[in-house]
This record gives structure tokens, sequence and C-alpha cells, in this order.
């Protein structure tokens, strides 16, 4: 599976891509505005620093305006990711970005169907959000299952399940199971899959026994 980071604070993308773990990064208009940055900026640097997909979104929503968006958004790097809503407008730029060879993730979708369309508009990801789902009282990891096992059946489908509004370790660990190809979490999720009480208990034991023995490697 790969991890991406759902953010756009530049140190926090930093600090995990010196860990290795890091496949690629999301951000939407919420994110963007959390930062309080120019747009453009913040998605020039995060593609510097980061050699995977980096997923930067239109901000309108009917099809002309959205397409001279998106068409300027893959300018930025090579890396880019355009990101798109995924309503009849979202899927006709998808569709269009694709066949240029240019990597569309398409977003806010939350069933099955609105992931097959994305796939047949030629999607390199589909973002299925997880948490909303649940929010709502539907299962999002069944959503997740849905999806895998319906691009599955077709070999000519290439668009990666991501799996995306992430509230837990537990909806990565589900979705991996599923055979989910890529999920995308806060930085504070992604940094939860560290933690087990018996890492902590056996790692305090070790040290105190290391102590008693007066030694030290350095």
């Amino acid at each position: 599976m790969k991890f991406f980071v759902d953010t756009a604070e530049i140190d926090e993308i930093k600090d995990l891509a010196s860990t290795g773990l890091l496949d690629g990064v999301t951000t939407n208009p919420s994110l963007i505005a959390k930062s309080g940055r120019n747009f453009k900026d913040v998605i020039l640097q995060i593609c510097d620093l980061v050699d995977g997909p980096v997923s930067a979104e239109v901000a309108s929503t009917d099809y002309d305006t959205m397409r001279k968006e998106a068409k300027e958004i893959a300018t930025w790097a090579e890396n880019i990711t355009v990101k798109v809503p995924l309503t009849e407008a979202g899927l006709k730029v998808c569709k269009e970005l694709s066949d240029s060879g240019t990597m569309v993730n398409v977003t806010l979708c939350f069933s099955a169907a609105q992931a097959l369309l994305a796939a047949k508009a030629g999607a390199t990801f589909i973002s299925p959000f997880v948490g909303r789902l649940d929010d709502i009282s539907h299962d999002g990891l069944q959503l997740i299952s849905d999806i895998v096992r319906i691009y599955a059946n077709y070999p000519d489908f290439h668009t990666e399940v991501l799996v995306a509004s992430v509230r837990n370790p537990l909806h990565i660990i589900d979705s991996a199971k599923m055979g989910a190809h890529v999920m995308t979490a806060p930085p504070k999720v992604i940094k939860q899959l560290y933690n087990h009480p018996l890492t902590d208990k056996g790692l305090a034991a070790f040290v105190e026994d290391w102590k008693a023995t007066g030694q030290s490697i350095l």
C-alpha cells in the first residue's frame, strides 16, 4: 500500500518524507486555506519535496472554468496530479487530462457506481471518503471493498483506489487487507501506526536493563 499524507503544511511533509514512508501528498481547498499561503506556491514547494504524486484540486465546478484551471495546474510540475470532483463536468475534464497523459485524482467518491464511472473516464486515482460515510452511519470500509472487487474484475481498469477521509489506523489496516492501492491520512493518524503499548513496555525494560550494566556504546 502506498502512503500519501493529507496536508498542506510543509514542515509536516518534510518530517514524514525523512522517514521514507511517504509516497505522495494530497491537498484540497480546505487544507490550502488552513495553511494561509498562496495555492501555487504551496503546491510547487511540495512538488520539490516529494517525488511521488502531489494532488492539487481545481476550484471551479463548471466544465469550462474547471478545464482551464486543470490545464493550468497540470503545467506546474511533472508529479502534479490534478484533482477534480466526481461530477459530470469533473469526469469530462478527467477524460481529457487522462488522454493527454496527466495524472488525475477524482475526489468526493461516495458510491461504487461513481467509482466505476471514474475508472471508465481514465482516472489515475479514485478517492472514496471512508470517514465521512461513517459519520452518517454508512459503512465506509464496505465501499472500499466493493470498489476493489469491481476493479479487479476488469483488467483494463488501471485506476488505483486511494482511501481518503481516514480517521484512524484501523481504516488503514482494514483497507490494506482489502487490497486498496493507496491511503491518504493526516500526519497524526499516520504516526499512530507506530504506537503499541507492548513496544513501549519492552523498550522501557531494555533501557533499564542496559543501565544496570553500566556500559556505554559511545
